[in-house]
């Protein structure tokens, strides 16, 4: 009697098991020629690892800035990168920003390497509406029997400035007519691969990407996304998965979908952060072996010292400059002899470390070599570019104070110059980074230096006539001063309590004044 029972309750229970389906999809995203582990984490190996330990029928997905970061990816013009994402089989990636890095005329070059589609569907050669070689919209996977439909959406903001290229107007209504044209095909999953994040702190932009869930809630699953160095791990909003997995292939996000085999419909989605502890998951030999054979030579060989971790971020309350910063707007000011310098904190990547220094350590400090660059400015546009871009950079000759208001956001107090109030009337000279200096319209970062005309603007030089560059001076600094040792911070400091009512009352007066 008992053994019927049971038997009848298998039987009952069964289809539950039958008719669900899970299928799984790898994420990563901004790997920027990450290819070796650092501090036992991270690389392709163990990513590779990862995967071949895990369920085998899979899709492997990238987000975009995969090109460069590295010497591996500065040496190649990002093609050993694409040579090892080859080596472990990716399915699709989109377009990131940093794809941009060795402009229009290596992007074909890149493309056609890949052994795997470029997905963007709102990226399309300049002047028309076709898409580039190797690169569609979208395209249906089968995996395992389900059909997957993944649609890109490429980064609109190039890192340089683009004259092959164009971008559509408006993200969200590209992704709508996409989601129409895969319906027709009829997936059980709609993934958007997006070189953008859910929350965007880092590059001062509001994204468009958490309007997906509530535009396309039942009709897109998942998005998977990148660019501000952010992780994600299974966040929902209106039933749509977002999922983001970090920067230089620390990580790697495993999404799992569960579809049901009796309506074929999603059933649910959730995605695990996995770390890439080698002592944990291991290393792929083959891949391993690959990425050993695209070493870059002497990369690793000791430049100088670092006397203490010189922090990418602020470590004080109420001081939003750190001393990682503060070294490069340092330097550019005594290469360059001006009175203010102007550092983007983005172009910092991560701490340099106490100890050895390499050049590889600089690289992923420091990974975009740009030329050293002064111009006239008034008092009138440093103030102005200090307000609209508060946050974004570190100064060195310039210090300032800030409100921190009751809803969380800043604004701007007082401001000098070596010591001296602004003077909006006052013509000082400003030294920035050349990525910054060329400006770009209607950008937070750099809309302010379109303003400036380019013949104004000149690339400082050394004494033999070479031109100087950020990482040149950070690297004369080291061999020459070792060991370095980081500067003090307080160049931004947050106003006492007791000041903030008499300060805000004066704000506008003073910066209307300075504009």
């Amino acid at each position: 009697m008992h053994k019927k029972v049971g038997l009848l309750a298998v039987l009952f229970l069964c289809p539950l098991f039958l008719f669900a389906k899970t299928i799984t999809i790898y994420h990563t995203s901004d790997t920027h020629g990450f290819f070796y582990p650092k501090n036992g984490q991270g690389g392709f190996a163990a990513l590779a690892s990862v995967i071949k330990h895990g369920p085998q029928n899979y899709l492997l997905l990238d987000s975009g800035d995969f090109t460069n970061g590295t010497a591996e990816t500065r040496s190649s013009k990002g093609i050993k990168a694409v040579q090892l994402m080859n080596a472990l089989h990716y399915d699709a990636a989109t377009v990131g920003n940093h794809e941009f890095d060795f402009k229009d005329k290596q992007i074909p070059v890149l493309f056609e390497t890949a052994n795997f589609p470029i997905l963007a569907a709102n990226f399309f050669l300049k002047g028309t509406q076709n898409y580039p070689d190797h690169v569609q919209p979208y395209k249906v996977f089968d995996v395992d029997g389900v059909k997957v439909a993944v649609i890109g959406l490429a980064n609109t903001k190039p890192t340089k400035p683009t004259s092959a290229y164009e971008f559509s107007a408006d993200p969200l209504e590209t992704l709508g007519q996409m989601v129409a044209y895969v319906q027709e095909e009829k997936p059980n999953v709609v993934v958007v691969l997006v070189h953008d994040a859910l929350q965007d702190t880092k590059h001062g932009t509001k994204p468009y990407i958490s309007q997906i869930a509530a535009t396309f809630k039942g009709t897109v699953h998942a998005v998977l996304g990148g660019h501000a160095h952010q992780t994600l791990e299974n966040k929902h909003i209106n039933g749509v998965l977002f999922s983001e997995c970090g920067i230089a292939t620390q990580y790697v996000s495993k999404i799992s979908v569960e579809v049901s085999d009796e309506t074929g419909e999603v059933t649910s989605t959730s995605s695990e952060l996995i770390p890439l502890i080698i002592d944990e998951v291991g290393e792929d030999e083959e891949i391993k072996a690959l990425a050993e054979s695209l070493r870059e030579p002497g990369i690793d060989e000791p430049l100088g010292t670092a006397g203490a971790t010189f922090n990418k971020f602020p470590q004080v309350e109420g001081q939003l400059d750190s001393s990682l910063n503060n070294w490069v707007a340092d330097l550019m000011l005594a290469a360059s002899g001006a009175d203010v310098a102007m550092h983007n904190n983005g172009g910092s990547r991560a701490d340099l470390a106490q100890g050895t220094v390499t050049d590889r350590d600089l690289l992923e400090v420091f990974p975009y070599d740009n030329d050293v660059v002064v111009m006239p400015v008034t008092g009138a546009f440093l103030a102005e570019a200090v307000k609209e871009t508060f946050g974004l950079f570190t100064y060195a000759g310039l210090e300032l104070t800030y409100i921190q208001n009751a809803d969380g956001t800043r604004e701007v107090g007082t401001i000098t110059v070596n010591g001296k109030r602004l003077n909006p009337k006052k013509v000082y000279t400003l030294v920035t980074n050349s990525f910054i200096a060329e400006g770009v319209e209607n950008d937070p970062e750099r809309g302010q230096f379109v303003k400036i005309p380019d013949e104004q603007k000149t690339t400082v030089k050394a004494s033999d006539g070479s031109v100087k560059t950020i990482r040149g001076i950070i690297r004369e600094d080291l061999t020459n001063n070792s060991p370095i040792m980081p500067p003090s911070t307080g160049r931004m400091k947050q106003l006492d309590q007791h000041r903030t009512k008499k300060i805000s009352r004066e704000l506008k007066h003073r910066l209307a004044t300075a504009n």
